[in-house]
Parts: structure tokens; sequence; C-alpha cells
């Protein structure tokens, strides 16, 4: 209602906390009980203590919406652009534009990570894949890109990152995920391969300790009878949780679960119900993150009209075992539409510095 809309264009932080509480249980539809509110917000409305950084790309359509573009929150809920809108970062090698993006921090190096999928439908589209997502997928994104940086403001250039060989027809959509019994981080992406001839599509993953060095890529989740792609696994209380895209007809996003981060993985049913009225064939790039309060926030790409209408929807959920989500796009606020990416949680500081890019 008006008084929601007004909330949300003024700073979240400067609302008694009495109303923070209003908002918040008329949002979330009294789904969330005032002690954890009360702890999400600290009595008096104390600032929470960590904020969140979204690193996507932008369906413009021209060269400047495949680079790296920064979104900033400090609930998770209401989102700000970075540098006015622009990329953060540019790419200047393989396909001069990159997609799907992930970031992490790597304990042994001390950096922050960023790797994406090396391809510009922009520049590529109309030339060297001639219109075909087919031929894109069986020749194209043949490497990742990557950056790094010691504080998320000062970044290297673009290097791209050779992971497969050439039985794989593309490497699409990398995400991280730290094993923590291992000391290792798991790379998985999507992609096509020589094995069953190019055909569905499935998840591989590798490992890395300081994202220099790889090992040989590993099938992780193969679907008995579709494609996957844009794979994103989570840790909740020693569990890991993969959402993923299966293509095809019945296309939806599903929800796995795995006592280890290598799998074996198994569909939650939970999930699927909680989904059941959702659209077919219009989501996909799943990403989610964990609020202070304990809730997830789960976001499926938006992709059923053209250009810069489409975009990240949101979904809340209690816990990633329980898997059942609910919409919540009421409670959320984009300056434009945030494409496929993945949300780091950050400090306010850093957030502070962030969100100072491009002033000076």
């Amino acid at each position: 209602d008006s008084k929601v809309a007004k909330a949300h264009e003024r700073n979240f932080y400067e609302i008694p906390f009495e109303r923070k509480v209003s908002l918040i249980n008329r949002c979330v539809e009294a789904t969330l009980p005032f002690s954890a509110i009360a702890q999400r917000f600290k009595l008096g409305g104390e600032c929470m203590k960590q904020a969140y950084l979204f690193v996507h790309f932008r369906e413009k359509g021209t060269p400047d919406g495949e680079q790296v573009h920064f979104g900033i929150s400090r609930d998770g809920f209401h989102w700000e652009s970075v540098n006015g809108g622009r990329p953060v970062l540019w790419c200047y090698y393989g396909d001069k534009g990159a997609r799907d993006f992930t970031i992490t921090w790597c304990r042994e190096t001390g950096k922050y990570i960023i790797l994406g999928t090396d391809l510009s439908l922009s520049y590529g589209m109309r030339n060297q894949y001639h219109n075909s997502w087919a031929e894109i997928a069986r020749k194209g994104s043949k490497s990742f890109s990557m950056w790094e940086s010691e504080d998320l403001i000062h970044w290297s250039e673009q290097r791209l990152v050779q992971i497969g060989d050439e039985r794989f027809g593309c490497l699409w959509a990398p995400d991280v995920i730290y094993d923590k019994e291992e000391g290792e981080y798991m790379l998985h992406w999507s992609s096509s391969h020589a094995v069953n001839g190019y055909g569905n599509k499935a998840i591989y993953c590798c490992r890395t300790r300081d994202f220099r060095n790889f090992t040989k890529p590993e099938l992780l989740y193969r679907h008995p009878d579709k494609g996957v792609i844009d794979s994103a696994v989570y840790e909740e209380d020693g569990s890991y949780y993969m959402f993923v895209k299966r293509e095809g007809d019945g296309c939806r996003n599903i929800l796995l679960h795995s006592r280890k981060p290598a799998g074996p993985y198994r569909q939650m049913g939970a999930f699927d119900e909680s989904m059941a009225g959702l659209q077919e064939g219009v989501y996909e790039a799943p990403t989610a993150v964990r609020l202070e309060d304990g809730r997830w926030c789960l976001f499926l790409d938006y992709y059923g009209v053209p250009g810069e209408g489409q975009g990240y929807v949101p979904f809340v959920a209690d816990s990633l075992a329980e898997g059942r989500f609910t919409r919540a796009d009421e409670c959320f606020t984009f300056p434009y539409g945030y494409k496929h990416g993945t949300i780091l949680t950050i400090t306010p500081q850093q957030y502070e510095r962030i969100a100072a890019w491009g002033s000076c």
C-alpha cells in the first residue's frame, strides 16, 4: 500500500523500530515472529551487522549490459545501484562480455574472486553464433572470466580461466561452495559434453584451494531425462542444497539435497509443491542468500519478456531443509532488473565503500 511504498523511498534505517516491525510483519504476512525481528534489528533500531553485494549483469541488448555490475543492500530487501548502474568491471578478452556471475572469498589467498561465463550475445549472437543457442552450447564459452580483489574496490584485469577440455561444448554459470571437510572450494557449472553427443546438459565440478590450480572436471549431477543448468549450492546445518534449472518440457527450477557437497543429490518434493503455481519456462538462474534472522531469500531470474523487463523475482523461506518458499515481490525493491548473479554478505563498512564507487 501507499505507506509501504513511502517506506521504500527513504532509508530503511531511519524508520522507527516499531514501524519496522509493522512493515516487515505485513510484508511477510506475519510469518516472522516478533523475537526474530527484535534479534534482527536490535532494540532502538540499531543497524544490522551485515550488508549484501549482488554481482550481476543487465539484459540491455548492448555490450555494456554484459559486463560486471554491482548492486548493494543494507537488509537484503531494498537494493541500490552502484556506479550509477554502469559497469564496475569490463571484459577485454574472449567474447568481450560476460554473464552469470558468482563471487566468493578465498581463504588461501585472502582475495575476493568473481567468475562469470565468457559470453557476449550483444557481440556474438548475430556474428559468430548465427542467432543459434545450439551453436553457443556447442562452440561458445570455453573459458570462465575471472577477476580478483583484496578489498572489493580495486580489481585485477579480466583473465580467462580454462577448466574443461575439447570434449566440453560450453562452460556456463560458474558457482562456488566451500567444502569444510576437505578445506577446498568446489567450483561447479553446467556444460554440454561429448559423452552424450552434446545433448542434455549436466552439472560438472572441480576443486581448488587458490583459484589458480584446479583439479580435473568431474560429473556432479545429471538429471535422469532432462538437461540441467544454473546450479547454486548452499550449506545449512551440515547439509547441502542445490538449486538447478531443469530444461525441456516442464521447464522449472528444482531443489536437491545431499549430505556432502559432491553428492549424491536427491530432489525435494516440498520445493516443487511451493513452486507449483509458478509459470513454467520463464524462470532460471536461482541464487540465494541467508539473512541475519536465519531466513533464506531465493531469487529467480524472470526472462518471460524481452530486454530490460527481465530480472530477479524474490521468494522467502524459513529454511532450506523445509524447502517451502513464498513469493514476496511487495517486500523487495530493485533499481532495475538484476540478471543472473550471486550475493555476497559484506560488512556495513564495505557497503559504504562500495556505495561511494565512482564518486572520487
